[in-house]
């Protein structure tokens, strides 16, 4: 017992020294973060001008700042948003989507890691759809759950736009999805249905063998974009009754913070979990004022994630 308290007390001290050390915002422009843990490093992916991919690295999450930038793949046409960086069986996998020009014509693609390293070199795998539901796509990513693959993304109900719910589908490997989407949820809360009912930036969260999607909700330009939280509670991943919707957003505007949203979350090498995310600094300011933030987040008696309230800015 004196053991894990020390070890436990140590872990705290380093997160909290972390934290102390981590800017708000982290990065004065950016949106849609993914981040990863991996061999003592926090890793970064963004789209940039909306055609490249590029990875920073750093070995403590406040020097992502002021890390260098790597291109991971050729320049992409067209409108590239939101790379996902996953590893999944040895590899690393990154899901972005991208149009022809159009945006009704947006469709997830996917990219392997040849080997072990998260920069690559990358290989095409192509687009990420079902055969039968092949429509708009964004923000998907996938996730091992009870020994089996799984694809979770925001996509439209229909052809045109609208509406955007969450859809969850099979995998066969991660680049091949092997079933119809299920619709997994859609914003039929007057806190999801800002500007648009829109429900976007799935991140699948699995903590002592609980399964969790954290989500977005209502426009992303509206100061109002918050965090949503499912809940799976047993059986077939598949069956949306198996899945429970917060009441509430689990995580808003507040501080002089506002639309804090399409958040990825990562474990340190202290055990500390940590949200990014990102947000805007005064009302109203849209997508063109968009930063990108970092804070740890903790759990509730029940298992819960508990996110608090987003930092005011520095």
């Amino acid at each position: 017992m004196l053991r894990w308290l020390m070890l436990w007390s140590i872990g705290a001290f380093l997160a909290g020294a972390e934290e102390a050390s981590v800017p708000s915002p982290l990065l004065p422009r950016g949106a849609d973060p993914s981040v990863a843990f991996h061999q003592g490093e926090f890793l970064l992916i963004q789209s940039v001008d909306g055609r490249d991919l590029v990875l920073r690295r750093a070995t403590h999450l406040a020097g992502l700042a002021t890390a260098p930038k790597r291109s991971v793949a050729p320049p992409l046409c067209c409108n590239v948003w939101a790379p996902e960086l996953v590893r999944l069986r040895g590899h690393w996998w990154i899901y972005y989507a991208k149009d022809d020009g159009t945006n009704a014509h947006h469709r997830m693609f996917a990219l392997e890691s040849a080997g072990d390293d998260p920069a690559g070199p990358y290989m095409d795998r192509g687009k990420v759809a079902t055969k039968a539901d092949d429509l708009w796509a964004i923000d998907g990513a996938a996730f091992e759950s009870g020994g089996k693959l799984w694809f979770v993304w925001s996509g439209w109900p229909v052809d045109h736009d609208g509406q955007q719910n969450l859809y969850l589908a099979p995998m066969s490997d991660p680049a091949t999805i092997s079933g119809p989407r299920v619709l997994l949820s859609q914003p039929d809360r007057p806190w999801e249905r800002r500007g648009l009912p829109l429900q976007e930036g799935p991140q699948p969260l699995i903590r002592d063998g609980r399964l969790f999607i954290v989500y977005s909700a209502s426009g992303s330009w509206t100061d109002d974009y918050c965090l949503g939280l499912l809940t799976f509670t047993g059986g077939d991943v598949l069956d949306a009754k198996n899945w429970v919707k917060s009441p509430q957003p689990v995580f808003a505007k507040a501080n002089g913070t506002f639309g804090p949203g399409h958040n990825s979350m990562v474990q340190d090498a202290t055990g500390s979990w940590w949200n990014m995310y990102h947000a805007i600094d005064e009302t109203g300011g849209g997508w063109n004022r968009r930063s990108l933030r970092a804070q740890p987040f903790g759990w509730g008696a029940d298992g819960v994630p508990v996110f608090g309230q987003p930092r005011a800015r520095d």
